[in-house]
C-alpha cells in the first residue's frame, strides 16, 4: 500500500533511536490518550502521538475514531508531521468521507505552499484519497500543478491524472487534463515526459479506442531525447510506449532502433527486456538483406546472455521471455548454446526451462555437444529433470535428422542402467522416433520387449503397446504380449484401453487366423463391458468395420501414418506475435496472453508485430535447418504436427477437394466429406446382437436442452405478474450480418486473399467468403477443413468454387455450415481455426463468428416457463452489462433483436424504465435468458443475462452490442 511504502519513507525524518515503542501496547483507554496527545499544545507530544496512531493502523488497529483530531494536526509546517497526517488521511478517507472534506482547505492551501516537496505531496494525497465528494475540489490545485515551475510537481500531477482518471473518467475529460497530459510529452523535463507517457499508457489501457498516444515521428523523437536522460522506470513506460508505435517505413524503424540499442547495456533488467520487445517488433520491418539487420542480431544476443547471471528468479523471467525469442528468431542464441547448459546448482524451473531452450537451439552443428549434455543429465537425481533429458534426446533425433542413429542407441545405453523411470520415458520418445523414420529402427524393438514387465505408467505402457500392435508382424509373439496386458484390461487407464484396442485389432488384420478370439474378447470388454463411451463407440466401429467389409477396415486401420513434425510444442504463431509484443510483462512469463489472466480485461487490445516492407518473408535463419520454405509442397502436406499443435487435427482427415456423385442428405451423425462414417448411424448397430448399452440409443445428433426440473411448479409474486402485462411485439427486422474482414492476407497465403463474414439465412448457418487471387499463378482444387470449436462447426458440404480461380480474379462463395462436428472449448468461445487448401498449398487462418449465428428461430419460451426457468438459474450465474450510445425506443430494439432471434418473451414499464424480458435459444440446447432495461432519453442500456452456462454471456452480450448498435 502507497501509506506503508511512504511510512518507511518517513523514518528518514525520525531521530536515530528506534521506532519500535511506537508498536508496543499501552494501558487501557488508548483511544483516550492519544486523542488528548494529539490536542496538546506541545509540537513535539503530537508528533509523538502522531506515530503512534500511524504505529496501531500499520498493525491492523482501527483508530479511525481519530479522524478529526489527526486531521487538526495537517496545520503544521513540519513536513514529517505533514506527511505522517497524510498517509493516515488516504487510509481512512474512504470510511469517513464526510470527515475528509474537512482536509480539502488544507489540500488546496498546500497546494499553493512556497515548498515543491509539499506541493507535489498534497496533490499526490489528493490523488489517493479515492472519495467523490473529494475529487472535484481536486481540479483547480491539479490544473495548477500541472503547470508548476518546479519539475517535481508537474511529475506528481501528471500520474495524479492516472489516478483521478480511475475515479471519474468523464471529470478528467471535462476538464481537460488530457490535453494538458498530451502536453507535458514535450516537457523539458525527461522524468515529466516519463511520467506523462505512464499515466496516459495507463489511461488508454482502459479505454483501448480512444487513441489518447496519437504517436507522430515528432513526439517519438521527444520520448527518445528525453529515454537517455530518465531514471529506469522513466525508461521502461517510454520503451513500452515505443512499443506500441508502428514507423512508417523500414528507415525510420532503423533510426529508432539505433537509439533504442544502448538501453540494451543496462543494469536493470527489466529495461532490457522493454528495449529487446521494442528492437523485436520493429525489426519486423527491417528488410534481411540490410547490414544493419546483421548487426542487430549480434548486439541482442549478448544482453540476453547477460541476464542468465542473475539470480534464479531473475533467470526464469529471462528464459522465458528467451523461449519466444529463439522461437521467432532462433538466429539471435545460435552460437550461445553453452549459456543454456545446466549447472548443477540450479533451481529445478530454471533447469527445466533451459533444457527446453536447448532443444530449440539444436542443429547439426551442435547436435553432439547437446547430445553429450542430455545423456549427463539422464544420470541425475532430480527424476523430474531426467524424464525431460530423456524426452529432450526422443525431441533431438526428431528434429536433426543425421543425429537420429547416435540418440537412439543413446536411448538404448539408457534403457540398459534399468532404471524404471529412464526405461519408460525412452520408450515413450522411441514410439515417436518410429513414426517419424519408419522402417529405420525397428532392430531395437527386441530390446524394448524385454523391460515389458518393468512398465507401470500409463503413457509408457500405452507406447509399448502401439509398437507391438505396429510391427506385429515382426514380433513372434505379439499375442502373447498383447493378451498379457488384456488379463487386467478393466483395471487399465483409458489411453491404455484404447491403444489395446486398436493394437489388438491391427494384429487380427495383419493374423487373422491366429487372434480371432483375442479380438473377439478385447471387443466385447470395449462394448459390452465398459463404461467409458469413448472405447465403447471406437470399439462398436472396429466391430462394424471388420463385420461388414473387412478390406475397408485394413484400409482404415493399417493405413500409412503421416510423419510427426519437428516441433510439437511451438506457439501458435498468432498468438507467438502477441507476446512478442509483450516481452517482459507476466504474458510472457505466462506464456499466455494477458486477456487469459487478466480479470475484467474485456478492453485489452491484441497486439501484433507489423507487416515486414523489405524482402524475405519466413522468419526463421537459413541456417538452422528449419527454413520457411525449402521443402516441397507434397512434403509440406505430409507432416502433421502431434496434439502439442492448436491446428494439429485440422490435417488430420484428408484435405483432397471433395466431390459429390448424387444428391447429398442431411444426417444426424458428424458429418465428414459429406458422407455418414457409420451408414445407419450406431441405431442399426444397437439393433445387432452385440448388446450395446441402452445409454447409447439417444445417438449423437440429440443435443439436450438445458432446463430447468421445475418447470410446472407454481408461479407466483414477484416477477409473476408482468406476465400479465402483454407488449405486443412488432414485426421483426432482418437479421444482423456483420461486414466482411480479412481473414487471409495475401502476403501470408502466397496470394490467396480470404476476407469474409458469417450468416443466418432460413435457419441455415453460412460462411460468406470472398477469394481472391493476388499471385501470377492459377488456383484450384479448393477444399476447407475447420478445427474442432466450441460448437461443434463444420462444413455442411465441400467449398463450391467450381472454376479454376485466375491471376487478379475474385469470387464469392457461400458455404452451409452445420453445427454436428466435434467439439472443444476454444478461447475465445467463438473463435474458429480453419484450414483452407488448394493446388498449392494449405493455409491456416482463425477468426471469430458472432454467436447470434447460433441463435435457433425456436427460441421464444412460454411465459411461465421463462419465470421458473430465471428463478431455477442460481443468482451467481447472472451477469449485468451496460450497452452504450444507443439510441432506440423498448419496441424498435425489440423488433431489431428478433430479426436475430431473441425474442421478447414480455415487456413493462416501472418509473418510465422500460423492462424487457427476452430468451434465446443456442443450436447446442442451451438457453440464456435476459432482462434489458431501457430508459427513455439514456442511450445507455443495462442487460442482465442469466444462463446454466455463463461462459456464453460475454459472447451474447457482444452479439446485442453488435446487433442493436448497427
Amino acid at each position: 500500500m502507497e501509506w506503508a511504502n511512504q511510512l518507511c519513507e518517513n523514518r528518514q525524518f525520525g531521530s536515530k533511536m528506534t521506532d519500535s515503542k511506537y508498536f508496543t501496547t499501552t494501558k487501557k483507554g488508548e483511544i483516550f490518550e492519544l486523542k488528548a496527545e494529539l490536542n496538546s499544545d506541545k509540537k513535539e507530544k503530537k508528533k509523538e502521538a502522531v506515530k503512534k496512531v500511524i504505529a496501531s493502523m500499520t498493525v491492523g488497529k482501527d483508530v479511525s475514531a481519530l479522524f478529526p483530531d489527526v486531521v487538526n494536526c495537517m496545520q503544521t509546517d513540519n513536513l514529517e508531521l505533514k506527511k505522517l497526517v497524510y498517509l493516515y488521511l488516504m487510509n481512512y478517507a474512504k470510511s469517513q468521507p464526510d470527515m475528509a472534506i474537512m482536509a480539502v482547505n488544507t489540500f488546496v492551501k498546500d497546494c499553493e505552499d512556497p515548498n515543491p516537496l509539499i506541493r507535489a505531496l498534497a496533490v499526490r494525497t489528493m490523488g489517493c484519497i479515492r472519495v467523490d465528494k473529494i475529487t472535484e475540489y481536486l481540479c483547480e490545485p491539479l490544473r495548477k500543478c500541472l503547470k508548476d515551475e518546479d519539475p517535481y510537481v508537474r511529475k506528481t500531477a501528471a500520474v495524479c491524472v492516472a489516478k483521478l482518471h480511475d475515479i471519474n473518467a468523464q471529470l478528467v475529460e471535462d476538464q481537460g487534463f488530457l490535453d494538458t497530459l498530451k502536453d507535458l510529452i514535450s516537457d523539458s523535463n525527461p522524468m515529466v515526459v516519463a511520467n506523462a507517457v505512464a499515466a496516459l499508457s495507463e489511461i488508454a489501457e482502459s479505454h483501448p479506442n480512444s487513441n489518447l498516444l496519437d504517436l507522430n515521428p515528432q513526439s517519438i523523437n521527444k520520448l527518445l531525447t528525453a529515454l537517455n536522460e530518465c531514471t529506469e522506470w522513466g525508461q521502461i513506460f517510454i520503451l513500452d510506449c515505443l512499443a506500441n508505435y508502428t514507423p512508417r517505413d523500414d528507415r525510420e524503424s532503423q533510426s529508432i532502433c539505433e537509439r533504442v540499442t544502448p538501453r540494451l547495456s543496462h543494469a536493470n533488467s527489466a529495461v532490457v527486456l522493454s528495449a529487446v520487445k521494442v528492437l523485436m517488433k520493429f525489426m519486423e520491418m527491417l528488410p534481411k538483406d540490410l547490414d544493419y539487420y546483421g548487426t542487430l542480431l549480434k548486439k541482442l544476443a549478448p544482453p540476453l546472455v547477460t541476464l542468465l547471471s542473475a539470480e534464479p528468479e531473475l533467470q526464469y523471467v529471462a528464459l522465458r521471455n528467451i523461449n519466444l525469442i529463439v522461437q521467432k528468431r532462433p538466429e539471435i542464441l545460435k552460437h550461445e548454446m553453452k549459456v543454456f547448459f545446466v549447472k548443477y546448482n540450479d533451481p529445478i524451473y530454471v533447469k527445466l526451462e533451459k533444457l527446453d531452450i536447448m532443444i530449440r537451439l539444436a542443429s547439426q552443428a551442435n547436435i553432439a555437444q547437446v547430445l553429450a549434455e542430455l545423456k549427463e543429465y539422464a544420470t541425475e537425481v532430480d527424476v523430474d529433470f531426467v524424464r525431460k533429458a530423456v524426452r529432450a534426446i526422443g525431441r533431438c533425433a526428431i528434429k536433426v535428422e543425421q543425429s537420429a542413429e547416435r540418440c537412439v542407441s543413446t536411448l538404448l545405453d539408457l534403457i540398459q542402467t534399468k532404471v524404471n523411470y529412464v526405461v519408460q520415458e525412452a520408450i515413450v520418445v522411441i514410439k515417436d522416433i518410429f513414426r517419424k523414420y519408419p522402417n529405420k529402427y525397428e532392430s531395437v524393438i527386441a530390446t524394448l520387449c524385454e523391460n515389458l514387465d518393468s512398465l507401470d505408467e500409463p503413457e509408457a505402457r500405452a507406447a509399448m503397446i502401439w509398437i507391438v500392435g505396429e510391427y506385429a508382424e515382426r514380433i513372434d509373439n505379439a499375442d502373447e504380449l498383447l493378451e498379457s496386458f488384456l488379463e487386467g484390461f478393466h483395471d487399465e487407464s483409458t489411453q491404455v484401453q484404447l491403444q489395446l484396442l486398436t493394437a489388438i485389432v491391427k494384429l487380427f488384420l495383419k493374423k487373422p487366423t491366429e487372434t480371432q478370439e483375442l479380438v473377439q474378447q478385447v471387443l466385447s470388454l470395449a462394448t459390452q463391458d465398459s463404461d467409458n463411451p469413448d472405447l465403447r463407440d471406437r470399439g462398436y466401429i472396429y466391430w462394424r468395420l471388420l463385420s461388414t467389409d473387412p478390406v475397408a477396415a485394413k484400409e482404415v486401420v493399417l493405413a500409412e501414418k503421416p510423419l510427426i513434425s519437428e516441433e510439437t510444442d511451438l506457439i501458435e504463431p498468432t498468438l507467438l506475435e502477441e507476446l512478442i509484443c509483450h516481452i517482459g510483462t507476466l504474458a510472457s512469463v505466462y506464456h499466455k496472453p494477458p486477456s487469459a489472466f487478466v480479470e475484467g480485461s474485456r478492453g485489452v487490445m491484441h497486439k501484433r508485430l507489423p507487416a515486414r516492407t523489405g524482402s524475405g518473408e519466413g522468419t526463421e535463419s537459413p541456417d538452422m535447418g528449419n527454413t520457411a520454405g525449402g521443402s516441397a509442397p507434397e512434403a509440406a502436406t505430409s507432416i502433421i504436427p502431434s496434439q502439442g499443435d492448436l491446428l494439429g487435427d485440422l490435417l488430420n482427415l484428408d484435405m483432397a477437394p471433395q466431390t459429390t456423385t448424387g444428391p447429398t442428405h442431411p444426417t444426424s451423425g458428424m458429418q465428414m466429406g459429406g458422407m455418414d462414417l457409420l451408414g445407419g448411424g450406431l441405431d442399426s448397430l444397437l439393433g445387432g446382437d452385440i448388446g450395446g448399452s441402452p445409454a447409447m440409443g439417444a445417438g449423437f445428433g440429440a443435443a439436450p436442452a438445458v432446463m430447468p426440473a421445475s418447470l410446472n411448479a407454481p408461479v407466483g409474486g414477484g416477477l409473476g405478474d408482468l406476465f400479465d402485462l402483454g407488449g405486443g411485439v412488432g414485426m421483426p427486422m432482418g437479421a444482423y450480418i456483420p461486414p466482411k474482414t480479412v481473414w487471409l492476407q495475401a502476403m501470408k497465403a502466397k496470394g490467396l486473399e480470404i476476407s469474409g463474414t458469417f450468416a443466418r439465412r432460413a435457419g441455415v448457418i453460412q460462411m460468406d467468403l470472398v477469394l481472391t487471387n493476388k499471385a501470377m499463378s492459377i488456383m484450384t482444387d479448393f477444399a476447407i477443413q475447420f478445427n474442432r470449436n466450441s460448437f461443434g462447426l463444420a462444413p455442411a458440404g465441400p467449398l463450391q468454387v467450381l472454376t479454376p480461380l485466375g491471376p487478379n480474379q475474385t469470387i464469392e462463395v457461400s458455404l452451409p455450415l452445420s453445427t454436428v462436428g466435434p467439439v472443444m472449448k476454444m478461447d475465445p468461445l467463438n473463435n474458429l481455426q480453419v484450414a483452407v487448401k488448394n493446388n498449392i498449398d494449405v493455409f491456416y487462418f482463425s477468426c471469430q463468428y458472432p454467436i447470434s449465428m447460433l441463435f435457433v428461430e425456436d427460441g421464444k419460451m412460454e411465459r411461465q416457463v421463462f419465470l421458473a426457468t430465471w428463478k431455477d438459474i442460481p443468482s451467481d450465474n447472472e451477469s449485468q452489462f451496460q450497452i452504450q450510445d444507443c439510441h432506440l425506443n423498448s419496441e424498435a430494439a425489440s423488433n431489431k433483436l428478433q430479426g436475430s432471434n431473441i425474442f421478447t418473451i414480455a415487456k413493462r414499464t416501472v418509473e418510465g424504465q422500460d423492462m424487457l424480458y427476452m430468451s434465446i435459444k443456442l443450436s447446442n440446447g442451451i438457453w440464456v435468458l435476459a432482462e434489458l432495461k431501457v430508459q427513455a432519453g439514456n442511450p445507455n442500456y443495462t442487460i442482465s443475462l442469466k444462463c446454466r452456462a455463463p461462459e456464453v454471456s460475454q459472447c451474447v452480450f457482444q452479439c446485442y452490442e453488435a446487433v442493436l448498435n448497427n
